[in-house]
């Protein structure tokens, strides 16, 4: 690591409370650097001054380093999984199910999973909290208007049911989003819900560190109730999931059971 970039490091983690130690380092580094060489600085230290000085630059830097890459029931196969085994366990149990969408970017993964409830298990309560480190996205996620391309892994006749087309997209009803509430969040640094029954956190961890991604784990553990899901990504599967009190459902599915 030069030291031009462990000055930025070091400064993003005192300034901004982001500890970018926490993820891979040569693919941030790589990410930044050409973010950086993008907007014309010719080293960290200068371009660290620009971004406190713009509000655009600090967005662009914090988009960058939190990938907002979603869509609805990206990985339909596994969503399929959810709905005909990991759901119906659930229902069963429960009169009120808590879950949580992590790092949940423009939101069409808490929306999704609102719209698989009220469409498969209508008699089912259930609240979903939905968070993100990235307060510009959770305002996107709030409008709830999204582009076709965004929707094009829907089941068939769900976009004419749960949504409203306008000049600029389709937008999610209010019946779907007064099951979702949104909040800013960080998970290397903030406190995590407790009681939940399902933890949907996919496509984010692959870009921490081991160290990182252990941790997280830990304490995703101890936000889920007994018996509790966490639902990952398709490049994210949990080696030895024994050691943070997992054991495998099915892929990608990891059920908690506390000692």
């Amino acid at each position: 690591m030069t030291e031009d970039y462990m000055e930025f490091v070091s400064n993003v983690k005192n300034k901004l409370g982001i500890d970018l130690t926490l993820y891979k380092e040569a693919q941030m580094k790589r990410r930044l650097t050409s973010l950086r060489d993008k907007n014309g600085y010719q080293s960290f230290h200068h371009y660290l001054a620009a971004i406190y000085q713009d509000e655009s630059l600090l967005e662009e830097f914090l988009d960058r380093i939190t990938i907002n890459v979603s869509e609805f029931y990206r990985n339909p196969k596994r969503w399929e999984v959810l709905k005909s085994f990991i759901l119906p366990q659930m229902v069963k149990r429960k009169q009120k199910l808590n879950i949580w969408s992590a790092a949940c970017s423009t939101g069409e993964e808490p929306y999704s999973i609102a719209i698989m409830l009220k469409e498969n298990f209508p008699g089912t309560d259930f609240y979903v909290l939905a968070t993100d480190i990235d307060s510009r996205v959770l305002e996107k996620a709030k409008r709830a208007v999204y582009p076709e391309q965004s929707l094009k892994e829907l089941p068939a006749g769900l976009k004419q049911k749960y949504f409203k087309q306008e000049h600029n997209g389709y937008s999610v009803h209010d019946a779907i989003k007064q099951h979702v509430q949104f909040k800013k969040h960080d998970l290397l640094v903030d406190e995590y819900p407790a009681n939940i029954d399902l933890i949907i956190c996919r496509n984010v961890l692959i870009y921490l560190t081991d160290k990182a991604k252990a941790v997280i784990y830990k304490k995703f553990t101890r936000s889920l109730k007994q018996k509790g899901v966490l639902f990952v990504g398709s490049t994210e599967q949990i080696f030895s999931p024994e050691q943070y009190g997992f054991t495998l459902m099915d892929t990608f599915f990891y059920q908690h059971y506390k000692d």
